[in-house]
């Protein structure tokens, strides 16, 4: 809090204080600490109330043509259906100055909206609602880069293995990006160069992207470390904390032999992980809110290695055969089907509900129907339960997934079984299934040459 760290302040009278490597909180208070008199090192308060203010940045986005999703705010829910309707459904809502996504969900028509904001605790000019234009189907990516307020040095792009509404910090992620035209990096590379010149950074800088039919669209910007600091850091042997404290200090990265970022031809996957296990009422399906309370990297060669290779670090290795579980919503019953035809081809049984199977039989492939919970015994949580089952992959039915879907996704973190919740991830995992070199360890220091 702003009284704990003026105690500090006071008790020891620093030279300097870093605010960009607490996460959110510190930027907070990070304009407080100023006015009372508190040295802060590196990226200017008054550079952090420009990205965190929706409106300030907002107008820097304009002043530079970088695209962004058409947003606004609300105090009331009669404004609030009115932003909506303006921006256009499906909308992106969320309280203002949140951490990690709470209270954030995606809602597709008034009705939504309108249970959305009678849920809200509190709607008033000190606490508006957020709206913003939900990019369906876009890719998301992450840049983390350091500025000395006159060069830029992009230490990694990163592309979200998970589509866009899933929050950044529960979607796994690969660097280099692996479905991202050149033309479209550079423009990436571009307006982070852009905004974080435009902001004055001395330091880190995390901005957030969307990428959708061929337009690269600036999500946030946060001047501070980011959860993807040292994974980039690890990545590409570039100690970037070490940098941005140099540079807060009066260093200029010309100071430093930096080379363009490199990863020494591997693919590194970050992988999110859940405490599910812990927390057997929570829902297992990700959204905009937060869940993960921890990462794991995986590196190799190739990205299936890697993405097996994170698995096992997750604690949910892969399996190489048995019985795979599918159950997916009606939008996703033709798009998982080259995924249902792979896992046959390796060897896997399929089974899935009535539903799926239907679509999947109609598509000339063998599957063994199952009940759900409720239909009859034994149901899919029953052959869960006896070990039957060996991966799941299950997409949520909209924002309110059923009883069945709780069922299986607990019965699955019980049990131990890899756990697949959207597509993305389950294309993932069946490149991390086929791959030959999975259990190759190699250290970070042979990676960089330096073992």
């Amino acid at each position: 809090t702003f009284e704990d760290v003026m105690n500090i302040v006071d008790m020891e009278e620093p030279n300097g204080i870093l605010v960009q490597f607490g996460g959110q909180t510190p930027l907070n208070i990070a304009k407080r600490l100023m006015d009372a008199g508190a040295p802060i090192l590196g990226t200017s308060p008054d550079a952090i109330d420009l990205a965190e203010d929706r409106k300030k940045f907002g107008a820097i986005l304009d002043k530079l043509q970088i695209p962004k999703p058409e947003y606004g705010t609300a105090l009331s829910q009669e404004e609030a259906i009115g932003v909506a309707e303006t921006v256009g459904y499906p909308v992106l809502v969320r309280p203002s100055y949140v951490l990690g996504g709470r209270a954030m969900e995606i809602v597709y028509d008034d009705g939504e909206l309108i249970n959305y904001v009678r849920r809200a605790a509190e709607v008033s000019p000190e606490h508006p609602i957020l709206i913003d234009a939900f990019l369906e189907d876009a890719f998301e990516y992450d840049v983390d880069a350091l500025c000395d307020g006159e060069e830029v040095y992009i230490a990694g792009v990163m592309e979200h293995i998970e589509e866009a509404g899933i929050h950044s910090g529960d979607s796994s992620c690969v660097l280099p990006p692996h479905w991202l035209a050149d033309s479209e990096l550079e423009q990436i590379k571009n307006y982070t160069r852009m905004i974080a010149l435009e902001l004055g950074v001395k330091g880190l800088i995390n901005i957030q992207f969307a990428g959708k039919d061929g337009t690269i669209y600036v999500l946030e910007a946060n001047p501070r470390a980011s959860r993807t600091t040292p994974f980039v850091s690890k990545a590409t042997d570039v100690p970037l904390a070490k940098i941005a404290t140099s540079i807060a200090l009066g260093k200029k990265l010309s100071d430093f032999a930096l080379t363009e970022s490199s990863t020494n031809g591997h693919i590194a996957v970050k992988k999110p992980v859940f405490p599910f296990n812990k927390f057997p009422q929570e829902s297992v399906f990700l959204g905009p809110e937060m869940k993960s309370t921890g990462e794991v990297m995986g590196m190799a060669p190739l990205f299936g290695d890697a993405f097996a290779k994170a698995m096992t670090g997750d604690g949910h290795a892969l399996p190489s055969s048995g019985r795979a579980f599918i159950s997916v919503n009606e939008n996703d019953k033709i798009k998982v089907q080259p995924i249902v035809r792979d896992l046959i081809e390796l060897g896997f049984i399929i089974v899935a509900t009535e539903g799926t199977a239907k679509v999947c039989k109609s598509n000339g492939i063998k599957t063994e129907k199952i009940f759900k919970v409720g239909e009859g015994r034994p149901n899919v949580v029953d052959e869960i339960k006896n070990g039957n089952i060996s991966l799941v992959i299950n997409t949520p039915l909209g924002a309110q997934s059923r009883f069945d879907e709780y069922s299986i996704g607990r019965a699955a973190i019980q049990a131990r079984i890899p756990l697949v919740t959207t597509l993305s991830g389950a294309q993932a995992a069946v490149r991390a299934i086929r791959s030959a070199e999975k259990n190759i360890v190699r250290s970070i220091q042979e990676i960089h040459g330096k073992g």
